[in-house]
């Protein structure tokens, strides 16, 4: 069982009940899934690129990642229908609070020069959404062995349509704002 799983259903469903004055437990907002996108440029030019970017994901985030193509072209990006442009994972259940646990706790204090994430990243319906510059700092990843840096985008999708409850639920999951 996933450790944030357990603090979740014991801690954070009691505490945001009280908290936001609800009266079942099943108003109390959760987190659906988080999806983790890389979008990787150079792909289009060389293969071995999403190759290695859909390497890195899955160590990162413990499940097959799969490669992305283009929807449309785009002439100036030289860009056609169908190349492929990046990988992503989509995380449920088990390995979604794995992950998190992961990201809250071992990754975000490792980037350099890390303040805290901004609250004015949701998007009006109860989402969170922000960029990692490198991938390196998820200890899955040696470091030896990255040839290029990539950057991720990470989406935490909660059941909630409000951003006030979405704050609250992810400050009770610890997650670093800044204040």
């Amino acid at each position: 069982m996933a450790r944030l799983r357990d603090y979740y259903f014991e801690k954070i469903i009691p505490q945001l009940k009280s908290e936001l004055k609800f009266v079942n437990d099943l108003e109390v907002p959760c987190l659906e899934k988080i999806v983790l996108n890389m979008g990787v440029g150079q792909g289009i030019v060389d293969s071995k690129y999403i190759k290695q970017a859909v390497d890195e994901l899955t160590l990162i985030s413990g499940q097959k990642a799969i490669v992305t193509s283009a929807r449309k072209s785009v002439a100036g990006f030289k860009l056609r229908q169908g190349q492929k442009v990046g990988t992503m994972v989509t995380l449920r259940r088990h390995r979604m609070y794995e992950f998190l646990d992961r990201l809250i706790n071992i990754a975000l204090p490792r980037v350099r020069d890390f303040r805290g994430l901004s609250k004015r990243s949701f998007d009006g319906s109860g989402n969170y959404s922000f960029g990692i510059k490198e991938q390196i700092v998820f200890p899955e990843v040696a470091v030896s062995s990255v040839e290029n840096i990539h950057g991720m985008d990470v989406v935490i999708v909660t059941n909630t349509d409000n951003d006030v409850y979405a704050t609250a639920l992810l400050k009770a999951f610890n997650f670093p704002f800044v204040s």
